[in-house]
């Protein structure tokens, strides 16, 4: 019935429908209606406010499947399992994680010590999962790591490094 590119429009903007919709509700209930359902308008249209935010982060991150590879995030661990490379990174071994837009399309970077680096296609089957992943990260800002990864830049970017920050992102314009 809905064309496919319309159902993954829908799939990647989920959570801000979501949140959209509890916010309309919650303001409904807050501005009609009496006692209690009033008073649980108010948190239900804040929760919508917080979806909505954070639903505009995660749409952004995702860049769709059908990419080279299946990723796959099972308790801390990040594998990827690719038609010419793959590999394991454990997140509370990760040292720094870039973003590479060298390569088509652009892959995520993510370093160990004493070990080679593991490259990642940000639309590979499962990436999506990566945003939770490296939301536990210590210090690692999403909307940076956002920022990075949706711009167009030349070589690689650095989103975050285990002990201090990286250098700011800078933009021309």
């Amino acid at each position: 019935m809905i064309r496919r590119e319309a159902r993954e429009t829908i799939a990647r903007w989920r959570e801000v429908l979501i949140g959209a919709a509890a916010l309309l509700l919650g303001g409904y209930w807050m501005a009609t209606a009496f006692g209690l359902l009033a008073w649980i308008g108010i948190p239900l249209a804040l929760g919508g406010v917080a979806l909505i935010w954070a639903g505009v982060q995660r749409a952004r991150f995702r860049q769709g499947g059908g990419g080279p590879g299946v990723v796959s995030v099972v308790e801390g661990r990040i594998s990827y399992f690719g038609p010419l490379t793959g590999g394991t990174a454990d997140l509370g071994e990760i040292s720094r994680l870039r973003v590479d837009h060298s390569s088509f399309p652009p892959h995520w970077v993510l370093e160990q010590p004493g070990e080679p680096p593991l490259f990642v296609p940000t639309n590979a089957e499962g990436a999506e999962a990566l945003f939770d992943a490296f939301a536990t990260l210590p210090g690692l800002e999403t909307g940076r790591m956002v920022a990075a990864m949706t711009r167009r830049a030349q070589g690689s970017v650095a989103v975050w490094q285990r002990g201090k920050a990286p250098a700011p992102l800078r933009r021309l314009h």
